[in-house]
């Protein structure tokens, strides 16, 4: 089945989906729960729903256990999810669907250059596959990226601009190894699962504008979109499982969580050994204008 057919519907704050979509690379460490927070916190100060989706498609960075883990991780910390758990791993016939369709249409082509010859080409890819007279039958596969957004609003970042060259970039969608690229399982997704607002890192912000353009060429809502700090241990460097950050305590997540209220500008809540009442606190009082405004925060 094909479930690519699902575009997100016109929407009113009532409406309000978010979601939290980490990797099965490793634990949740601290800068996972600043994000998982973030999300959660937004959604729930609208009343909005939450949704929790694994992305799981590339199987090689992946850890045995790591989504079970993340899973329990949220339910300690109380970020208790809305509907089903949606395993990207669950969807690839619907991203292989989109791609066969965009080849049929020549708004995809397959690509043979290696990093050397991009970077050759000074760094970004100028499209030469995609005009052959005789077109390539395996390689990547990249998308005629005839959107080509280069700026966007940001809900607590502003306005972003980003480099024209990356921006317009036909960029790839499927892997030469044969896995879905992140740009377009994540917006399948998004689309699929209804999801009107996307709260994650700064990492994240450049290739939102791949993101967009995707949408405007399948015809999907966008989402609305907001970005908030990184974690880092230094400049530049920001926590993460391929850096072995420590996990965050599951036992006694009090202390976390406040920690992590206050890294978003938020007030520490009362701890509480119920930890539900904590974020119930920390919900009615959630203010979006004190997140720091920064890309990055170094502990």
């Amino acid at each position: 089945m094909n479930q690519d057919s699902t575009v997100t519907p016109t929407r009113t704050q009532s409406d309000y989906i978010g979601r939290f979509a980490p990797s099965p690379s490793g634990p949740l460490h601290f800068g996972s729960l600043v994000a998982a927070l973030g999300s959660y916190l937004r959604a729930r100060s609208l009343g909005g729903k939450w949704l929790v989706r694994i992305e799981d498609i590339d199987p090689p960075r992946e850890v045995t256990g790591a989504a079970d883990m993340i899973l329990q991780t949220l339910s300690a910390y109380g970020l208790n999810w809305d509907g089903d758990i949606l395993y990207q791993s669950q969807r690839l016939d619907a991203y292989q669907a989109k791609i066969d369709k965009l080849l049929s249409q020549d708004q995809a082509y397959y690509c043979q250059c290696t990093r050397k010859q991009i970077q050759a080409m000074g760094g970004s890819y100028d499209g030469r596959c995609g005009r052959l007279d005789s077109p390539h039958t395996h390689g990547a596969i990249r998308i005629r990226n005839t959107a080509g957004v280069e700026r966007f609003q940001d809900l607590h970042m502003g306005d972003v601009c980003l480099d024209t060259d990356f921006a317009t970039e036909d960029f790839i969608i499927k892997r030469s190894d044969g896995l879905y690229a992140y740009q377009l399982a994540v917006v399948m997704d998004d689309a699929f699962q209804g999801i009107t607002e996307v709260v994650r890192g700064c990492d994240l912000l450049t290739p939102t504008c791949r993101q967009i353009s995707l949408n405007q060429q399948f015809s999907y809502q966008s989402p609305l979109w907001l970005h908030l700090p990184l974690v880092c241990d230094a400049p530049g460097m920001k926590l993460s499982k391929q850096n072995h950050a420590q996990a965050i305590d599951t036992d006694k997540p009090q202390t976390s969580l406040n920690a992590a209220l206050t890294f978003l500008g938020q007030q520490a809540v009362t701890p509480q050994s119920d930890i539900r009442e904590m974020l119930a606190e920390a919900v009615a009082q959630f203010d979006l204008s004190a997140i720091p405004k920064q890309a990055e925060i170094v502990l």
